[in-house]
């Protein structure tokens, strides 16, 4: 799992994820990556068990699967930002 989201668009992708359910047309204007390679990314999130689908009309709608995976991705992401901060801070 960690090793999925040490992959800079994944972890966008989840971050959005966490914070509601996007189609692929969004997430692609979001990260601004192209769309065949975020459908790929979230081929392998989904298959991961990290992200769910469900569809609504012709849009199929992704988000982050449990509460724990949101608590995962913001964590790492706190985590990270304490640690690009520290550095900053002492070069």
């Amino acid at each position: 799992m960690l090793r999925l989201l040490a992959d800079r668009t994944r972890l966008r992708l989840m971050w959005l994820l966490c914070h509601g359910e996007h189609d692929v047309t969004t997430l692609v204007e979001a990260v601004g990556v192209a769309r065949p390679a975020v459908s790929q990314h979230l081929a392998k999130l989904r298959l991961a068990g990290l992200v769910s689908t469900h569809r609504a009309g012709r849009r199929v709608l992704y988000a982050a699967r449990h509460g724990h995976i949101r608590r995962l991705v913001t964590e790492a992401l706190h985590a990270a930002e304490h640690e690009l901060s520290g550095a900053l801070d002492h070069p």
